[in-house]
């Protein structure tokens, strides 16, 4: 079961049922496939628009860079799958002699930093997509900008799940300075990230948010009450 060859539909049936894979690694990256294909739809209702002109070789540069980055993360919704079912099966290994024990050891080491290092490429990816959207918030049609707003939330939701699985994946590590090094490089990710989409969303929410004469915001709220006294 795959991103890239099921409709949405059966995925999300199977993304719900008793199963391991999809999981919550998998669908982050979709996320961040949703967040970038909606650049790309700012971009498509942008480019060729004559308010725009000059912004359009830009545009046509990143719309080329979503697309690589949209194809990249419904891969790494695959890898996700892909890196958890050889993990999976560590869990199982025998440790009856000191030999399978060691085997085990090492298997599981290797298998979880694997697991690991698929959502920290969602989070690299995401942080990439964001600096776009960025873009996006200030050369793309104002008529799109709510677009930029959701696909923005999206990107974030995708870093934010993301770390989750690593966090899940380098707490069984036995490597503990191995560990702290995904763990720290992960963290930096939200934190450069998700302030970068916070700024960005917050930017847009304020030009798409009515301004209000608040004087008279309160006579209108206030005026049936005041009628009928």
């Amino acid at each position: 079961m795959t991103a890239g060859n099921t409709t949405i539909r059966d995925y999300l049936a199977k993304l719900e049922d008793k199963v391991s894979v999809p999981g919550g690694g998998g669908a982050s990256a979709l996320a961040g496939a949703y967040g970038v294909a909606l650049g790309r739809m700012v971009i498509a209702f942008t480019r060729g628009k004559k308010k725009y002109q000059e912004y359009d070789e830009h545009l046509a540069y990143i719309d080329a860079r979503l697309q690589k980055l949209r194809e990249a993360f419904l891969e790494l919704s695959e890898e996700d799958e892909q890196v958890f079912l050889p993990l999976s099966k560590a869990y199982s290994l025998p440790e009856d002699t000191v030999e399978e024990k060691d085997y085990k050891e090492v298997t599981l080491e290797e298998c979880l930093e694997k697991a690991s290092l698929t959502p920290i490429k969602v989070m690299e990816k995401a942080c990439e997509a964001l600096n776009y959207m960025e873009t996006l918030s200030r050369e793309g049609s104002r008529l799109m900008q709510s677009d930029v707003g959701v696909g923005v939330g999206l990107l974030d939701s995708a870093l934010h799940g993301a770390i989750m699985n690593v966090y899940i994946n380098t707490k069984m590590m036995k490597n503990r300075n191995r560990m702290m090094e995904l763990n720290d490089y992960a963290r930096k990710l939200l934190l450069d990230g998700g302030s970068k989409a916070r700024l960005i969303y917050e930017t847009v929410e304020d030009g798409l948010r009515p301004v209000y004469d608040r004087e008279s915001e309160f006579i209108e709220r206030n005026k049936v009450d005041f009628l009928r006294s």
